[in-house]
């Protein structure tokens, strides 16, 4: 993840997305985990808000996110709509290292609410893994330290190859827990947890947000078993 990212139409998605997830399923946290990377010259991280059917709060924040990028804003998301949850930051003030990896991983403290993993590009792909990316390792050790009640939400970018088969992949090379899925566009979490009856919750709320987002009768978010 990188600074110059936070505000684009992605974000929109993401904190929209995450802002009606939690209260949905009763979690009293939103654990961050950024994977922070340089920023660069490039053209990513410039698409507007608006792209994506986001509530108004939302887009707003998007806004000053995007005038004056800082990752300690997002302690105030709850707060646009008086949400009684909490928000924990993991990583905001170093890059992440691939060197470095399980000493990160292992410094994150258990949580009973929603974990965010926000990568670059996702998790690794079949041959590599950057610092851009988060591996299958990462979350069988995650995992392995959290409670049943726990989802990790893992950001994925479009990859060249339909979400469905990308998200069926993924769950072939997952090691430890159960996994449902909702994308938009060329953006995709995937969301993990060692209970069935959580992953059934997480499922419903997905279908309930996705008909939430209907635009003119149109359907802009998809959720995957």
């Amino acid at each position: 993840m990188k600074l110059q990212y936070l505000g684009d139409s992605r974000d929109s998605f993401k904190w929209d997305y995450h802002h009606y997830l939690v209260p949905a399923l009763g979690a009293k946290e939103l654990q961050i985990i950024w994977m922070r990377t340089k920023d660069d010259i490039g053209t990513h991280g410039q698409t507007r808000a608006e792209l994506f059917p986001a509530r108004q709060e939302i887009l707003k924040f998007c806004s000053a996110l995007k005038a004056k990028p800082d990752f300690r804003k997002l302690d105030g998301l709850p707060a646009l709509a008086n949400a009684k949850y909490g928000v924990r930051q993991y990583g905001t003030d170093c890059c992440f290292s691939n060197k470095e990896r399980r000493t990160y991983f292992e410094g994150v403290e258990p949580s009973r609410g929603i974990i965010l993993l926000d990568p670059d590009n996702g998790f690794e792909p079949e041959r590599s893994c950057s610092e851009k990316h988060v591996g299958y390792g990462d979350i069988e050790r995650l995992a392995g330290r959290m409670p049943p009640s726990t989802v990790i939400s893992v950001f994925q970018h479009f990859r060249r190859k339909p979400f469905p088969d990308d998200f069926a992949r993924i769950q072939e090379r997952l090691h430890s827990g159960l996994a449902t899925a909702i994308y938009w566009h060329s953006l995709m979490f995937v969301l993990i947890t060692k209970s069935e009856e959580m992953r059934k919750r997480v499922r419903r709320v997905n279908c309930a947000y996705a008909e939430e987002r209907l635009m003119k009768g149109r359907q802009v978010i998809n959720v995957l078993k």
